[in-house]
């Protein structure tokens, strides 16, 4: 389905959220090892853009329906100097809050019980891993629909490095982007590297 130039706010609302469930039932049919063998590419990738920048804050996300699973990462990158954050909704249609997190953090569930940091220590990200259910060519994200990320994005001081990642069989020829939809600078697949110049 594609949408007609004078689209509607309801066809472009349809036309993502069906995007959105025809893209997670690609990822999640592809099954395990597959994404297991594009995640590793993906690292690389993703190991060779970090390594020459100055260790700070680094926000990631935990892995959900088939994501890019980047803790083994993250946790090594502790090791390097870097601190670590998980993202929490903390109430509907408000920016995230991010947690500070290492592997002894307890944590608790969170929205779609997606486990985050109990504890409310909040910092500020200099660099952000944020999952892709879709992407296009100009670096702009489709997300799950709630508009956390784009929210967070704005309060953000200075912007972080936005990095998304995700599977080349997101990829679309356009996201439709509207008015509170942020590009990412990277977009890392197992198959591209994807940097806004």
């Amino acid at each position: 389905m594609t949408l007609p130039d004078n689209y509607t706010p309801l066809q472009m609302k349809t036309w993502r959220q069906q995007q959105r469930e025809r893209l997670i039932e690609k990822r999640i049919a592809v099954g395990g090892y597959q994404r297991k063998l594009w995640q590793q590419e993906i690292l690389l990738k993703l190991h060779d853009i970090l390594k020459d920048i100055e260790p700070g804050i680094i926000a990631f996300y935990w892995p959900f329906k088939g994501e890019v699973d980047c803790r083994k990462m993250i946790t090594d990158m502790l090791q390097q100097g870097w601190q670590a954050a998980l993202p929490a909704v903390t109430k509907v249609s408000s920016p995230l809050e991010f947690r500070q997190w290492t592997p002894e953090t307890p944590l608790i569930p969170g929205v779609w019980k997606i486990p985050v940091p109990q504890s409310r220590t909040i910092v500020v990200p200099n660099v952000m891993l944020i999952p892709l259910v879709g992407f296009d060519e100009c670096h702009y994200r489709l997300g799950y629909g709630g508009g956390y990320y784009d929210r967070s994005l704005i309060d953000i001081q200075p912007s972080p490095m936005k990095i998304g990642l995700g599977f080349e069989l997101a990829r679309l020829k356009t996201i439709y982007p509207q008015n509170y939809d942020i590009a990412m600078n990277i977009i890392l697949t197992e198959m591209t590297t994807k940097i806004a110049i």
